[in-house]
């Protein structure tokens, strides 16, 4: 076992980083750093034909949102680089060739049509023990005219030669003892035409190379395990393995299946971290932290899909996670991604907020909807009303535009039916009150309307929610007259008056 532990997360630019991926980040650099140890973002470009311009910058981009720093990357370097797959394509055709000389792999020959012809014939065609002494490769073709094919560069790629009859086992951290057979898994191509390394190939040889000692990665990944070990093995690094852990699934809402891309589209709900535009398909998705997520929400909700440490505690800082972040707590059943749950735990986190550290998302928040101009000070006290309301910080808007602008439509619905005179010379008086006594303090508001309404005989509850409705224009918001000495006086003279021309029309 070697000294320092060394964890990956090695993504491929071919599209955005799916919270399935970022969970895989959080638990891979939360080991790490439990565990005083590196944690290495490693690109795997080796897929040339689904590179999506743009991709790598927005991995970054989302690691950087959510508070998460790399040791080793394209950007931050290191000793084991270079950290892009593309960069590294001398180095894995050496192993290949290696793999070929111990009789392990094979050169094959077959053209994409000659495969496809076969497929088309035989029902469920896998290129495997059965097949492969039927088809062009080096173990079809004499050694001789094979080796001139391959140095008169003859379109070829090389396979693994996979064992006929063998029990291949592992121990997973998470899932235990693991066992495959050798006869369910086909000849993959460890190296491409194009002298690219598939994954297969580039992962065993990067995890060797940069010392990797623990490897997490998503059940979806267990079918290639079996490569894998054996190319650990065939390569003579059997005792240089990383540990290996599987982890479940992040489930659709209602646990049929895994949380895909598009299924944010199709419910509603983020499944990026920050907003992905996807200029194949030109579709744009919204990402959690566009939404209205704070990154420690995101991470607290993402870490809490498939762990707990044991208890009925549900908030976690980062800090906190690291601390507590344990291997036996992870679930092997998938996790149901639940949306609600997701912005109970950013409302958490919204209340936890230092309200000075909300002065400016809920800003650009309020400039985005066309409110500018915002005093720190008056926006701190609103903030501080709000934010036990708002579970997204998007929602700082809905529920305190009526602080900054007048409302231009009134729920008269609510108002109307039950509308009197009385009620009307009420609020006139009310507002000569304010403008008589310039009163400005919530309490004082409070007590001058509750003693004219004694004065007048009229209920207080009768009088509240048409007040309210005055002020906001809907039945939300904090306390009412928080709301009145927060505008202040005038403005609420200005308001009642405003909203009189209404009621009584």
């Amino acid at each position: 076992m070697k000294d320092q532990v060394r964890v990956r997360f090695a993504p491929s630019p071919t599209g955005g980083l799916h919270i399935g991926g970022v969970r895989t980040i959080l638990f891979n650099y939360l080991f790490a750093k439990q565990n005083k140890g590196k944690f290495i973002l490693r690109i795997e470009d080796t897929d040339q034909t689904r590179f999506v311009e743009g991709a790598e910058d927005y991995i970054f981009s989302c690691l950087e949102w959510c508070g998460i720093k790399a040791d080793e990357s394209p950007r931050d370097g290191g000793e084991y680089g270079p950290y892009r797959q593309s960069e590294r394509k001398p180095i894995y055709r050496k192993y290949a060739e290696q793999l070929v000389k111990s009789g392990h792999a094979y050169y094959a020959f077959d053209t994409s049509e000659e495969l496809e012809s076969k497929r088309q014939v035989t029902e469920n065609f896998r290129y495997d023990h059965h097949s492969r002494h039927t088809l062009r490769n080096s173990l079809t073709i004499p050694h001789e005219a094979a080796e001139s094919l391959v140095k008169e560069g003859a379109p070829h790629v090389i396979r693994i030669k996979m064992p006929k009859d063998e029990n291949i086992t592992f121990t997973d951290m998470i899932r235990g003892d693991i066992s495959f057979h050798s006869s369910e898994v086909d000849d993959k191509v460890l190296l491409k035409a194009d002298g690219m390394p598939t994954y297969h190939l580039a992962v065993v040889v990067d995890d060797y190379l940069m010392k990797i000692t623990h490897a997490f990665r998503g059940e979806e990944w267990l079918p290639s395990a079996p490569v894998h070990l054996l190319l650990w093995k065939y390569l003579g690094w059997g005792n240089e393995m990383p540990q290996w852990a599987h982890m479940p699934l992040i489930l659709k809402p209602n646990g049929n299946g895994k949380l895909s891309k598009r299924d944010g589209e199709k419910l509603g709900f983020p499944v990026y971290p920050i907003n992905w535009y996807d200029n194949k398909r030109d579709v744009k998705s919204n990402g959690f932290k566009d939404v209205g997520f704070l990154p420690e929400g995101f991470i607290n909700m993402l870490a809490m899909l498939g762990w707990n440490d044991g208890t009925d505690q549900e908030l976690f800082s980062l800090e906190d996670l690291i601390e507590k972040f344990s291997l036996d707590r992870i679930h092997k059943a998938g996790a149901k991604f639940d949306y609600d749950k997701a912005k109970w735990y950013n409302a958490e986190w919204i209340k936890r907020r230092k309200t000075d550290d909300l002065l400016m998302p809920v800003k650009d928040i309020l400039n985005y909807h066309g409110i500018h101009n915002i005093d720190d000070g008056y926006l701190a006290k609103v903030i501080d009303m709000v934010k036990e309301r708002c579970q997204l910080l998007s929602e700082f808007h809905q529920q305190a535009f009526f602080f900054f602008e007048a409302p231009e439509k009134y729920d008269t619905n609510s108002v109307k039916p039950k509308w009197t005179p009385e009620k009307e010379t009420f609020f006139k008086a009310f507002a000569d009150e304010l403008q008589k006594g310039k009163i400005n303090e919530s309490a004082k508001m409070e007590s001058s309307f509750k003693s004219l309404a004694s004065e007048k005989n009229i209920k207080v509850g009768e009088v509240m929610l048409p007040f309210r409705i005055m002020l906001v224009g809907d039945k939300f918001g904090p306390q009412v007259f928080d709301i009145a000495a927060t505008l202040g006086a005038e403005e609420t003279i200005n308001r009642i008056n405003k909203a009189l021309e209404v009621f009584v029309d």
